[in-house]
């Protein structure tokens, strides 16, 4: 039932006397309104089903439009949820990837380090058989260079070179 339709049915039913409710008298007050003006002021009752229709109609459009909105948000979700467990997926094989060519380049370095440390190891004896071989050729010089100047017999200047 409308408002306006509870008003008139209350307005019928009520006593006519003339206290306003405070202890006072008051005729304007309680005076009843003419159904022209009635009319005026509220809705027809035909009238105001339609509004009650339309206020339904509204209503059930909204909730249908909040379904709706509610099902593509958790689509988005979804489809979000996805989109990173997809990513997560993509960087857990990614990861994998890289640990391998990190073990990998680890084993490349090994290999690297025990061939630097022989050749290390060769460079120290190649520079040891350097070394002799540079002594040796300054004795030879040495052993020329006296023989040549005749200072002696070859016996006693190889002698002097080992002193």
């Amino acid at each position: 039932m409308s408002f306006a339709a509870c008003t008139s049915a209350f307005e019928a039913l009520a006593p006519q006397h003339n206290d306003n409710g405070f202890g006072m008298n008051n005729e304007a007050v309680h005076q009843p309104i003419p159904a022209e003006d009635r009319a005026a002021t509220t809705a027809s009752p035909a009238t105001d089903a339609g509004a009650d229709y339309d206020i339904g109609e509204r209503r059930l459009r909204r909730k249908i439009s909040n379904r709706e909105s509610a099902r593509r948000s958790r689509a988005r979700k979804q489809s979000h949820l996805d989109d990173v467990r997809a990513l997560a997926a993509r960087l857990r094989g990614d990861r994998a990837e890289l640990a391998e060519r990190a073990r990998a380049a680890r084993g490349q370095v090994a290999l690297v380090q025990l061939a630097n440390a022989e050749l290390r190891a060769e460079a120290d004896v190649l520079k040891c058989r350097l070394e002799m071989a540079t002594r040796r050729a300054l004795a030879l010089n040495q052993l020329y260079n006296a023989a040549a100047a005749g200072l002696g017999t070859f016996d006693q200047t190889i002698f002097s070179l080992m002193v």
